[in-house]
């Protein structure tokens, strides 16, 4: 009962699911192979015959599309090996893999373990890989969440319940806060709420703290956009602060008295912090009906969208640019068959826990796409969180696709008792 037969796992997985996976993956190679040899670069073979064999193998893994292709094949050996174990027995290791993911959490903010980046503290450095705990502690969260919700509708119920579930959510939530990574604390609470309601927590005290947590939130809003600053206003890291007012096309008023001079340096230093925003949203804007072609987007070649996001956080720019409105529709397509057929495994799982894992999954997805989509049509705010299978990066890479292995694995199931 532990390991699937491998001729039932060829016979059952999702092949929807698989193809739509399949074809994330080909646009993620395409796109980040665009996005980081543009504007004159040399593709990848390019200068090979110049270099001698161990040169070359050191600037063949220099290239961004190698190692997403080496991430993409460890991402697919780990989802190979979820599915041929039953999902219950990774559920009997659950609390071990949270404990061991607030661990990492814990060590990367200490100085000298983690290594910072762009201002904030997620990375711990393994030499080959930059391991990002938090990437990995939101499948430790649905697993164990899971886990703790596979109890009878009568005991999820009582008082304490809720209580606990949200602790279990929120301690890697400010952990995660600390580093600080705004976007990946934030996804972790509704995949949290989504996996409470379904499972049948008190709903209604679910909804009353949803309600609560929407009011806190909007007043922070307010805070953080409008407060006096240096008085009342909360302290947050400036990129943040500049994050939300770019979004909400809020500028900061001149001090009193300000100079001309002063009035200007204000004025170029909101155009430097909105500039990634306005270029992403010009790429998108600028691909028409089929877009530019590949690797003749101007914005990436030209250098408009910079060089150190195209290839992540702003991928879906690059795809939008080059393949324009048709593009974009099939990628956003992907995923919604993704998603569907996760919806459809949650729906025919076999048990509570099943069902859980499922919802988990689906929600967390569904909340990347749409901040990451949204963010660069400038509907959501810049939150640095990855597209799934399509942004550069290793640990998101082989999360989303161990997450991916989950769903089959208990579509494999859906049928065994």
């Amino acid at each position: 009962m532990a390991w699937n037969k491998p001729t039932s796992f060829w016979m059952n997985f999702d092949r929807a699911q698989l193809a739509c996976i399949a074809g994330l993956m080909g646009v993620g190679i395409a796109f980040i192979y665009s996005a980081t040899t543009g504007g004159g670069a040399p593709g990848i073979w390019a200068n090979y015959r110049e270099l001698r064999l161990g040169e070359f193998f050191s600037w063949l893994t220099g290239q961004y599309v190698f190692r997403q292709a080496l991430w993409y094949g460890v991402g697919l050996g780990a989802a190979a090996v979820v599915c041929l174990v039953d999902y219950r027995i990774f559920s009997r290791w659950a609390p071990l893999f949270y404990w061991a993911s607030i661990l990492t959490l814990l060590l990367v903010l200490i100085p000298g373990i983690g290594s910072v980046r762009y201002g904030a503290r997620r990375w711990i450095d393994l030499g080959i890989f930059q391991f990002q705990p938090s990437e990995f502690a939101k499948l430790a969260v649905i697993l164990s969440l899971a886990h703790f919700l596979s109890r009878t509708e009568e005991e999820l119920r009582r008082p304490w319940m809720l209580t606990k579930a949200l602790a279990m959510v929120l301690l890697p939530f400010v952990l995660i806060m600390k580093e600080p990574d705004l976007g990946s604390a934030l996804v972790l609470l509704p995949t949290g709420m989504g996996m409470m309601w379904m499972a049948g927590v008190n709903r209604r005290k679910l909804l009353t703290l949803v309600g609560v947590v929407g009011v806190v939130g909007g007043l922070l809003l307010a805070d953080i956009l409008f407060a006096p600053p240096h008085k009342f206003q909360i302290k947050l890291h400036s990129y943040q602060r500049d994050r939300l007012l770019v979004h909400f096309g809020i500028t900061d008023p001149p001090p009193a008295g300000a100079s001309r001079a002063e009035i200007r340096r204000l004025r170029e230093r909101q155009m430097d912090v909105s500039h990634n925003v306005r270029q992403a949203l010009i790429s998108v804007g600028s691909g028409g009906l089929t877009g530019k072609g590949w690797r003749q987007g101007t914005q990436n070649n030209l250098g408009y969208l910079p060089r150190a996001v195209a290839h992540n956080d702003f991928i879906f720019s690059v795809i939008a640019e080059e393949s324009g409105f048709v593009g974009g529709v099939i990628v956003i397509t992907l995923f919604g068959v993704v998603l569907f057929t996760g919806i459809r495994t949650a729906a025919e799982a076999r048990d509570r826990l099943g069902q859980s894992l499922a919802v988990g999954v689906v929600v967390l997805l569904f909340s990347h796409v749409f901040i990451n989509i949204g963010m660069n049509i400038r509907i959501m705010p810049v939150t640095g969180v990855p597209l799934p299978l399509l942004s550069y990066g290793g640990s998101s890479v082989i999360t989303s696709l161990v997450a991916m292995g989950l769903l089959q694995n208990i579509y494999i199931h859906r049928k065994t008792y």
